[in-house]
């Protein structure tokens, strides 16, 4: 005899009038069970999960296990790699420190941080194939130890060409630490992906931040050798956690290994203290991973295209606005620059001057505009959708581009750069969100790896507009950055499938967002 009880949450037929307990005789059913009760949110013992034809898949049990401790332990570590901001935010406080104590020409400045976008630029769609081809967790994990490992030996650089060499594959491991975000994406249910990715975006700019402090205190006394040492602490902190990280389940379960799959999706509900669902985990059809011309059939080609000009145009605009701010603050406004130009008599390329107090406060409050950004992309993310958050952070960056005609004063134009940069960085955070969710796990960190790399090339063609063509005309350099921004709200609008509310994709043979939307709404033929 089993007993059963209505719970009263399940639906009943019309003549199940009264709930209660009810028997059910069973022959031939050995009759010495003891009836046991589950309390609130308990799982069922395995003894009792029959085996049945029900199935689920990675993103259904992600989904049922949903976002806890696991998850909180992946956000520090993901966004400990994410830190590597650090080794950007570096470059504009040794390249002065090296253009003096090195007697270096400014072309050769200029060279040693276009080096590192070079590196970046170079290895991005390479790391991103590693991730496809070897999991995740193996692309991050040796990108990361890469740049930690060159990071330090930077600080140990005799001359100008070793370091110049060493920045360079400092860049090139920095190419791939945005595969933390694929990783991380990954074990995210879908309610809080959105907000999860564009918080460990925070590391970012904690990260600018503790860089700024930590020259504060080390440059004056230790040197820029320690600087660069000190650094490296974040990713250092990583390769100690690292052993932690699991492989992405989606992954494990695209190139076959069901049975690693399936033992990482129960260490997650352990972890988390919640049920695993009942039945079989479904393995998808195996297939090429990593392949560039995946990213170029019909249901993708018009997103990647689309993509590659958004990212160009957010690196191009946000490095570009950075190196505008401190000309514009030099000058006090847009209309005294083409007067101080003519003023200003061609010094010598050897001239330099030391960072001093009030440039380090200037670096600070300017990083600190980021935090903003996050917050309004946080707040509108998932009430408009990841196409219009792009779209609205470039039309506001163009309309304070546009604003900066007038002959505001210091005050307004603080204010001017200070929205334009926590907008565009928004929309930076917003397209680390919605590239992941677009792209089938085949192809998802090489989606990733191709678009930063693009990123790179819109941050190394920037200075020659936010800094060779200023020279000539201010005007124009406003209007190139506010017309590059409105083509990419364009291209966000234009962009073909919208991923809030859906599932990430597993396979690239299925419709795109099959796993979450209608599934279920078949009929039982």
């Amino acid at each position: 005899v089993v007993k059963f009880r209505r719970t009263g949450e399940s639906s009943r037929s019309d003549e199940d009038g009264i709930s209660g307990e009810h028997e059910v005789q069973i022959e031939g059913v050995r009759t010495e069970l003891e009836p046991v009760e589950l309390g609130d949110g308990a799982a069922v013992p395995k003894e009792f999960a029959n085996p049945t034809d029900d199935t689920f898949m990675v993103e259904d049990a992600v989904e049922a296990i949903g976002f806890g401790k696991f998850q909180w332990k992946l956000s520090v570590i993901t966004g400990l790699a994410w830190a590597n901001a650090m080794e950007m935010m570096i470059l504009s406080i040794l390249a002065p420190q090296l253009h003096c104590e090195w007697r270096l020409p400014s072309w050769q400045v200029a060279l040693l941080t276009s080096v590192v976008f070079v590196g970046m630029m170079s290895s991005s769609t390479l790391w991103g194939n590693i991730s496809d081809q070897y999991g995740r967790k193996t692309g991050l994990k040796i990108s990361v130890l890469w740049t930690l490992y060159y990071g330090i030996l930077s600080g140990f650089a005799p001359i100008y060409s070793w370091i110049l060499v060493l920045r360079g594959l400092v860049g090139f491991g920095i190419g791939g630490v945005p595969q933390s975000v694929t990783l991380y994406a990954e074990f995210l249910p879908m309610k809080a992906r959105a907000k999860c990715i564009l918080l460990i975006e925070v590391f970012w700019a904690l990260g600018t931040v503790f860089e700024v402090l930590l020259a504060v205190v080390v440059m004056p006394t230790l040197g820029w050798r320690w600087l660069l040492i000190l650094s490296a602490l974040p990713l250092l902190l990583f390769a100690g956690l690292c052993f932690w990280l699991p492989e992405s389940a989606r992954y494990d379960v695209l190139s076959g290994n069901q049975e690693k799959a399936l033992a990482t999706l129960k260490r997650i509900a352990t972890e988390n203290g919640a049920p695993m669902p009942l039945g079989k985990l479904v393995i998808s059809r195996q297939e090429d991973r990593g392949k560039m011309r995946d990213l170029f059939t019909p249901h993708f080609r018009w997103t990647t295209l689309l993509l590659w000009f958004i990212w160009f145009s957010n690196a191009f605009s946000y490095y570009g606005l950075v190196l505008l701010t401190t000309e514009l603050f030099q000058a006090g406004d847009v209309c005294s620059i083409s007067s101080r130009r003519q003023e200003v008599q061609a010094k010598c390329s050897l001239t330099c001057e030391y960072l001093t107090e009030e440039d380090y406060t200037d670096l600070l409050w300017t990083t600190l505009s980021e935090f903003p950004g996050v917050l309004v992309t946080l707040w509108i993310i998932d009430r408009i959708g990841r196409k219009k958050t792009m779209a609205l952070s470039f039309l506001v960056f163009s309309f304070c581009s546009l604003l900066l005609f007038l002959c505001v004063g210091r005050n307004v134009l603080t204010v001017l750069l200070f929205i334009a940069r926590a907008f565009i960085s928004g929309g930076f955070q917003a397209a680390y969100v919605y590239t992941p969710e677009v792209y089938p796990t085949a192809t998802r960190a090489l989606g990733l790896g191709t678009c930063s790399g693009m990123a790179r090339v819109g941050a190394l063609i920037t200075p020659f507009i936010a800094q060779v063509m200023l020279e000539s005309s201010v005007y124009l350099t406003l209007v190139v950055y506010s017309g590059c921004c409105l083509l990419a709200a364009l291209a966000s609008c234009f962009l073909p499938i919208e991923t809030k509310g859906r599932g990430l994709q597993e396979s690239s043979h299925k419709e795109w967002g099959q796993e979450m939307v209608g599934r279920g709404s078949h009929s039982p033929g």
